[in-house]
């Protein structure tokens, strides 16, 4: 990055602006991306790349602050060059902007800010360039959301759940049945209740009678007929109103499991 580079974004952080990289090999997404940009004043300058490679060379050249990615281009794909910028000393905050839906899971390995499907809606870009912002404000790590132990009795005996080994949950009328990677246990608790609790450690609804660890879903499939979700090696109904706090979730950081 050069000196002038350093300047012009010291000066931009001033007035909250960002610059950015846009790559796609296809010219009409491309200057259409550039045009929505444009129209956003919290954007700055804007790089313009039409392959991953001609990408590389002016992410080298430039300091941004975001790049927006295509996926699927020819030669270096939009997660290779995720993977290459994650090795730079300040790598920019990256958005995929891609018609690959199933691409959103693998997006969770490289932390993207965001995950845009095509057609590009202005809306939609604009809370992308708000992610970007509020990441690169943010002068601190949320504190750790401590843990929950849980009482479940086998047979005669208490035992003690921990919330961080539960991957999903499953209603069964006023009772709950918290699932882990090796059982499963039966408590006497609505569902409703532990998803206004453990909303904040992770947990989302994506039915009316499942909440699952986010952190825990490694497949999604929400095109179709019956969307689902896999968790844990089990596959999981996603009702059509949670699509989007499904879509939501999966874009957020993938946590450590404790």
């Amino acid at each position: 990055m050069t000196a002038a580079d350093a300047g012009a974004r010291a000066g931009d952080a001033a007035t909250r602006t960002i610059d950015v990289l846009i790559a796609d090999d296809e010219r009409p997404v491309l200057d259409e991306l550039e045009l929505l940009l444009r129209r956003d004043t919290r954007v700055g300058r804007i790089w313009r790349a039409s392959s991953g490679s001609g990408a590389v060379r002016l992410l080298a050249e430039h300091g941004v602050d975001a790049a927006f990615l295509d996926i699927h281009m020819p030669g270096l794909s939009g997660f290779d060059l995720a993977r290459a910028v994650s090795r730079f000393n300040v790598p920019p905050a990256i958005v995929f902007v891609t018609a690959d839906e199933a691409g959103a899971v693998e997006a969770f390995d490289f932390q993207a800010v965001d995950f845009i499907l095509k057609p590009i809606r202005r809306e939609r870009l604009q809370r992308a360039v708000g992610r970007i912002l509020a990441g690169r404000d943010a002068n601190a790590e949320p504190d750790p959301i401590a843990d929950e132990s849980i009482a479940v009795r086998i047979g005669n005996v208490m035992r003690v759940v921990h919330r961080s080994d539960v991957r999903w949950v499953q209603a069964q009328g006023d009772y709950s049945r918290l699932v882990t990677e090796t059982d499963s246990h039966l408590i006497r608790e609505p569902i409703s209740d532990l998803e206004l609790r453990w909303a904040d450690a992770g947990f989302i609804r994506v039915h009316r009678s499942y909440l699952v660890d986010r952190r825990a879903i490694t497949t999604v499939k929400l095109i179709g007929a019956h969307p689902t979700l896999t968790v844990a090696g089990e596959e999981i109904p996603v009702s059509r109103r949670s699509i989007p706090v499904v879509r939501e979730a999966i874009l957020q950081p993938r946590e450590e499991r404790r």
